[in-house]
């Protein structure tokens, strides 16, 4: 675990760098962070659109490379907003999961896609 968040904290000071450098912070409000955020997660889901959920699973190698730069801005945006908002990602996430197991209990959910509202 300490890799990842040692990982998180050197993408998060790069980012800091690059927008230092560029002089950009003044642009980079959670606001207009998760805005560019939705428009590259928007970016992602394009690659899927029209395809079918089997051959999701199987892109190409080219199709994958452009997936995966799509994968990287939507991680790179959700850092910076972190960031900004004093947030550890690495925290929330495990907050988010220890929620998501009491919401959705194994026996109520196992193989079920329902939400935990019609369990």
């Amino acid at each position: 675990m300490d890799v990842a968040v040692n990982d998180l904290t050197q993408i998060r000071d790069a980012l800091r760098r690059f927008a230092d450098e560029r002089d950009w912070d003044q642009f980079h409000s959670p606001k207009n962070l998760a805005m560019a955020l939705s428009v590259e997660a928007a970016e992602l889901l394009e690659h899927f659109q029209w395809v079918d959920g089997e051959a999701s699973k199987q892109p190409g190698e080219a199709e994958l490379e452009e997936i995966r730069a799509e994968m990287a801005d939507v991680l790179l945006y959700l850092i910076r907003i972190a960031d900004k908002l004093g947030t550890d990602l690495i925290e929330a996430a495990h907050a988010k999961i220890k929620l998501n197991e009491s919401k959705y209990p194994v026996d109520k959910s196992r193989g079920s896609s329902k939400k935990y509202t019609e369990l």
